[in-house]
């Protein structure tokens, strides 16, 4: 327990929209009398890489009523100031210029943070309430700016600025700040109100995007509590930074940031679920559902956060695969989308996983334990040698899912909800053998060689087979030029052969898959093919090759390899049948429709 009586009190202030730059003040009122460190985390939960948050610091002093007090940086995101009476303020100048969920943005038009990018935590006072100052920036041109975060206010208005409080440190960092311009649109699920604010210029119909999250968030809390159960937090926030290009989302406790492209928010007048709409859905969902599955129910290994270094646990298939699987069944379950479409969706991902040879390279558990420097530190070998545990974590909660149901002895639901009961009500981590032990549990057996083969080893599930007793056919066929994605029928003629590379639209070699025929020929990640047979090189021009050549087709290839000219010979190979199609079976048995109806809801 902590003795400190007092709290922290921090104060931000965009000071410098054009620079980018945030003043951050932390005060203590009864600092160390030795010397008072304050430390910055270098992570922040939900994105497993030390993000090195202290670099975008620019300026640091210490302070107190009698003057200026000397500063120490002790190590790369430490700082102790001398001994002093109090209260002691440590002042920064934070560059804030980050486009993404994780850190912080300003500029003239819009400010966010999360607090683990710019609030210092004092040595000792963890567990300390905090108050927080939200000012607004100066000048004529910010009068209209408004707040939006789930902080509990402390004084300030409904969505404005002024004084904020949190239980603790922790609590502090969880709930993102957003600052502008905004649009506003609210809903109710669980019995709780829901806001979503959109920045961004956009033309989106923000009261369909609320009835459809409606739905979604719905189904989402009585999946964990029953119907008519409320969610575990008072209100909740979704916050929706609209660009021109980009992807992303980060979970709170009672909030999330999004990042999505404009075209991804519903069209007005525009009464059909598009894909671009759905990549929106799917990643709201996919937050929300982390609202249960890592905000409460954790691995052992988060309890509690150490935001210093890396929190290691193979379990991240589980947090984020099986959150993974359920962001796009929330959209089956809740009515949003049709099974058919469900399947569409599914098959894409089974897809993703299908073109992954670093699948077998690497375990799932594996894949978990080293997301701090392989998942997250992509690179042009990626493919060849890492297995996503969002991608493949879905698709093997999707058959321990289908394990069960088949079994007749219960579901992942079922594993949800015990988890929820057992973890997340109590706050109790998850050890690391603790998914399998309920799954054994539920299913009345030893699932041992399941974990081993699936999340332990580097096979893939039985899906097709499994799929089939739920009335679900599944067909593989080769890819139909770069923006295929799966989850439809071939629509054109299949193509022949294929050069085993992910190229461009520019026709820049971004992946060699190991020992296909690029990689046999010399080809490397980065190459600008330039011609092929001698006529100059294009997309269209590959994708007749390939369509027209036999496999074992020998062709000449240009190519710069950063400034130097390169020939090489490739001889074209049989192209992989890594693109998958689910559909409804029309000759499956009555059985098989009943668990698939069960399955999807529908």
């Amino acid at each position: 327990m902590s003795s400190v009586r007092t709290p922290t009190r921090y104060r931000i202030q965009p000071i410098a929209p054009h620079a980018h730059l945030f003043e951050v003040a932390c005060t203590v009122d009864d600092p160390d009398p030795q010397g008072q460190r304050f430390r910055l985390p270098a992570w922040v939960p939900g994105s497993y890489l030390i993000r090195e948050f202290a670099r975008h610091f620019v300026r640091v002093r210490a302070e107190s009523p009698t003057g200026a007090v000397e500063l120490v940086k002790e190590t790369k995101d430490t700082w102790r100031a001398a001994g002093c009476t109090g209260p002691l303020s440590l002042i920064a100048h934070v560059y804030a210029y980050d486009l993404s969920v994780r850190a912080a943005y300003l500029d003239a038009q819009r400010a966010y943070f999360n607090g683990a990018a710019v609030f210092l935590c004092p040595e000792g006072r963890a567990n300390a309430a905090c108050e927080l100052i939200v000012a607004a920036p100066e000048g004529s041109q910010f009068a209209q700016w408004r707040v939006a975060t789930t902080l509990p206010s402390n004084g300030a208005p409904a969505y404005g600025f002024g004084r904020y409080r949190a239980d603790s440190y922790d609590a502090l960092i969880d709930h993102p700040v957003e600052m502008g311009h905004f649009a506003l649109t609210s809903f109710e699920a669980g019995g709780t109100p829901h806001d979503i604010v959109v920045t961004g210029r956009q033309q989106a119909d923000l009261p369909r995007l609320a009835r459809d999250l409606a739905r979604i968030c719905n189904w989402q809390i009585e999946l964990f509590d029953g119907v008519g159960a409320r969610a575990p937090f008072d209100r909740y926030l979704f916050q929706i930074a609209a660009v021109a290009e980009g992807y992303g989302g980060l979970e709170h406790r009672s909030s999330t940031s999004l990042i999505c492209r404009r075209g991804d928010l519903p069209a007005r007048g525009v009464t059909a679920v598009t894909d671009d709409y759905l990549t929106l859905l799917g990643l709201a969902s996919h937050e929300y559902f982390h609202s249960w599955n890592v905000k409460r129910i954790k691995p052992a290994a988060f309890v509690p956060y150490d935001l210093g270094r890396e929190g290691y646990t193979r379990l991240l298939w589980a947090f984020e695969g099986i959150t993974s699987y359920y962001d796009d069944l929330a959209l089956a379950r809740s009515g949003v989308v049709d099974p058919p479409r469900y399947l569409e969706l599914l098959a894409r991902t089974i897809t993703t996983v299908l073109r992954s040879p670093g699948r077998f390279q690497q375990s799932l558990a594996d894949s978990s334990f080293d997301a701090w420097i392989k998942f997250y530190r992509q690179d042009e070998n990626t493919p060849n040698a890492v297995v996503s545990y969002y991608a493949k974590g879905a698709l093997v909660a999707l058959a321990l899912d289908l394990l069960l149901r088949r079994e007749g002895s219960g579901s992942l639901d079922d594993l949800m909800r015990l988890l929820w009961s057992r973890h997340g009500r109590t706050g109790t981590g998850v050890a690391e053998d603790g998914i399998e032990r309920i799954a054994c549990e539920i299913a009345g057996r030893d699932l041992s060689d399941f974990f081993a083969r699936y999340v332990h080893g580097t096979e893939d599930p039985p899906l097709a087979a499994w799929l089939a007793d739920f009335g679900v056919t599944v067909t593989l066929r080769p890819a139909q030029g770069l923006t295929d994605r799966g989850g439809k029928p071939a629509s054109d003629p299949l193509p022949q052969s294929a050069l085993d590379a992910r190229i461009a639209t520019d026709m820049k070699v971004h992946v060699v898959y190991s020992g296909g025929a690029a990689e046999r020929a010399g080809l490397a990640a980065g190459d600008q093919i330039v011609a092929i047979d001698g006529l100059k090189s294009s997309t269209d021009g590959l994708r007749v090759l390939l369509d027209r050549s036999p496999p074992g087709t020998r062709v000449e290839i240009h190519a710069f390899r950063r400034d130097e000219l390169l020939q090489c010979t490739a001889e074209l190979t049989t192209p992989r049948a890594d693109t998958c199609v689910l559909a409804v079976a029309t000759d499956a048995t009555e059985a098989a429709h009943a668990r698939r109806k069960e399955w999807l809801g529908a």
